[in-house]
């Protein structure tokens, strides 16, 4: 099937076969088949790099309406607004900000690219936008079974259908055990292949031979291994040489940032492939030890990529591994998640993480993720991806990644929190007002379809229960309303926990003697809330923190006795006082090197507590309560 017999303009089917794309390959051809281009519903359960894009531009050029591209991750989204605005006459616009506005403009665009939150968050803001969709792709629709997210992407589909009822809906998905269960729900023909352009072996490294599932070998040179040297690190390095060697780019997945810097670290005493003026550039972003630290390793053809990054320093690795300016990427698992870095061989050194209790096995699908970005179209006659093992770990690596099939989709809709947040949504928004109300919106959800069993009104009544002790619903003789507190909770895209102890704490202030009331305590309050992410605290800091969080007891709300679990509350403290020395001048490189944190750490800390204060006012509104501290601090996060 050629591009020029699809329903496209002349200038569409001249800007894909200027790029290349004249034929179909055959999962886009059976896509079209199913009836991707004629508004028909379809899930594509296809490898990495099988053509899963143009299955939805197909679907969104061709729609009787605007479309929508839901994405994971704002990084996936800026990649994929980039690709979508290349398209000859079509309008793109790009929603991955404030939490709290509906955004109407985006009703002018063509398509719209978002994260699922920002779509979940619009249609609790009431956005017009939504009831004009003609088309909606969900891309990675297998993070459905991912805690946190996959309830808030389930509540959404669900919503969207309900609204549009003759919407088109486009699934793209990795390879899973289950992919026909989420095709029946979403009532959409499945599309599933094994094909990808690019012929994928996958094998396993032990004794310096990797055996590969299509039945040949590759030997490896490794060099003897001295007392201080790691086995399976020598192995890796070993295995990217001979890639970049033979004119391939590696990326080399590892359980953690500090290995990942270190495995660079490692990588960049080769000198694989001098690129001088990529680590200048590098060094113009921004200074810090990790940044001077990855522009030094980028010299010699060797970048890393993980969470604690600054953003500018994470595309910039992205983009240069793309342009091929970058010969070696060490990775946490986290790269694989989305963003478009294919190389030729993939070696996965670490099979297990820690989890904070224990170190487990990473699942089947990550792996399976992770090795799915070997092979570069049009570049590479073949893709290569190896485990690191031993002799002890050969055959079971073999059985649980190699052979094995990835983990089946199951719905994480019943996690306490997510079902919090989305009853009080649902009456927040208008959408149910009573027990059964609730459950009939529900039974649209992924979850119901999977457990049919289940009684949602009983589900959801202790849920109910819950947040009235919160404060945030009213359940006056059977009919369920959102209290000012629980609406504004909604709007403002914050978790009904969160909420509650943001209104306690306001309350708390409220009590508290005027000269108390500082920045530290609008901090203290929002920090110690699910929303904000996790802040490490190391044993050496431990006393420091106590010390601190002793010496200024006054300006908390939570007194330090009364602190449940106080590991966790002096966790807080510890992100409260990072923003507080980073709103009187203190620069990243200052807080990196003091607090053992990324510098991406802090950009993120930032990030959320300028929206984290926000909400905090909002509620204060809701209170009639006025703390001036909360847009204080926020207008200083970011001056």
């Amino acid at each position: 099937m050629r591009v020029r017999d699809l329903p496209l303009s002349s200038a569409l089917v001249s800007h894909y076969e200027s790029n290349g794309i004249e034929e179909l390959y055959p999962p886009q051809a059976a896509a079209v088949d199913a009836g991707v281009a004629a508004g028909g519903r379809v899930v594509a359960a296809i490898p990495t790099a099988s053509g899963k894009t143009f299955i939805a531009e197909l679907a969104m050029l061709t729609a009787d309406g605007p479309a929508l591209y839901i994405v994971p991750l704002r990084a996936l989204a800026r990649e994929k607004y980039e690709t979508f605005d290349q398209l000859p006459g079509v309008s793109v616009g790009i929603s991955t900000g404030d939490f709290d506005a509906a955004e109407e403009e985006l009703g002018d665009h063509d398509i719209v690219v978002a994260t699922s939150e920002k779509v979940d968050s619009a249609i609790r803001n009431g956005a017009p936008w939504v009831d004009r969709l003609a088309c909606v792709v969900v891309d990675e629709v297998h993070l459905l079974g991912a805690p946190g997210r996959g309830p808030t992407l389930e509540v959404t589909l669900s919503t969207l259908q309900r609204r549009v009822p003759d919407l088109q809906l486009v699934a793209l998905s990795a390879t899973v055990d289950n992919p026909e269960a989420i095709a029946d729900w979403l009532d959409a023909e499945l599309v599933e292949s094994a094909w990808r352009p690019v012929s994928l072996r996958t094998g396993v490294y032990a004794d310096e031979t990797v055996e590969f599932d299509d039945g040949t070998d590759l030997d490896v040179v490794v060099p003897p291994t001295g007392p201080n040297d790691d086995e399976a690190t020598e192995a890796t390095v070993a295995l990217v040489e001979d890639a970049v060697e033979t004119g391939g780019q590696c990326l080399a997945f590892v359980r953690s940032r500090r290995e990942a810097e270190a495995l660079a670290d490692r990588l960049a005493d080769e000198e694989l492939s001098p690129a001088p003026a990529l680590g200048d550039e590098l060094d113009e972003l921004g200074g810090t030890a990790t940044g001077r630290q990855l522009s030094a390793c980028a010299r010699t053809g060797v970048g890393f990529h993980h969470a604690g990054l600054r953003s500018a320093h994470r595309v910039a690795v992205e983009n240069a591994f793309r342009d091929r300016r970058l010969a070696v990427i060490c990775a946490t698992p986290t790269l694989a998640a989305g963003v478009n870095v294919p190389a030729r061989r993939v070696v996965i050194r670490d099979q297990k993480r820690y989890t904070g209790d224990a170190m487990e096995w990473i699942p089947v699908l990550d792996v399976h993720q992770m090795c799915g970005r070997a092979g570069r179209p049009h570049l590479d006659p073949f893709g290569e991806a190896v485990l690191v093992g031993d002799a002890d770990t050969k055959a079971e690596l073999v059985d649980r990644y190699v052979t094995a099939d990835a983990e089946a989709v199951d719905s994480q809709f019943d996690d306490p929190e997510a079902l919090r947040t989305h009853v009080l949504s649902v009456v927040a928004s208008g959408f149910a007002d009573s027990l059964d109300g609730v459950a009939d919106v529900f039974s649209a959800t992924y979850y119901a379809h999977q457990h049919p069993s289940v009684d949602l009104a009983e589900l959801v009544a202790d849920v109910v229960s819950e947040l009235e002790a919160m404060e945030l619903l009213d359940a006056t003789d059977g009919t369920l309303s959102a209290t000012t507190l629980g609406a504004q909770t909604s709007r403002q895209y914050v978790s009904p926990t969160t909420g509650a102890r943001i209104v306690s704490g306001i309350r708390t202030i409220e009590e508290m003697a005027d000269e108390h009331v500082t920045a530290r305590t609008a901090l203290e309050v929002v920090c110690d809330t699910p929303d904000m992410h996790d802040t490490y605290l190391g044993n050496r800091e431990r006393a420091l923190m106590y010390q601190y969080a002793r010496s200024h007891a006054a300006e908390f709300t939570t007194a330090m006795h009364d602190a449940d679990p106080f590991e966790e509350w002096l966790t807080a403290v510890k992100t409260a006082r990072i923003l507080h020395e980073w709103t009187e001048g203190s620069d990243i490189e200052e807080l990196v090197e003091r607090y053992r944190i990324g510098p991406g750490d802090v950009e993120s800390r930032v990030e959320r507590a300028e929206w984290l204060l926000g909400a905090a006012d909002a509620l204060c509104a809701a209170l009639d309560a006025d703390v001036p501290e909360f847009r204080e601090v926020r207008a200083l996060l970011s001056p």
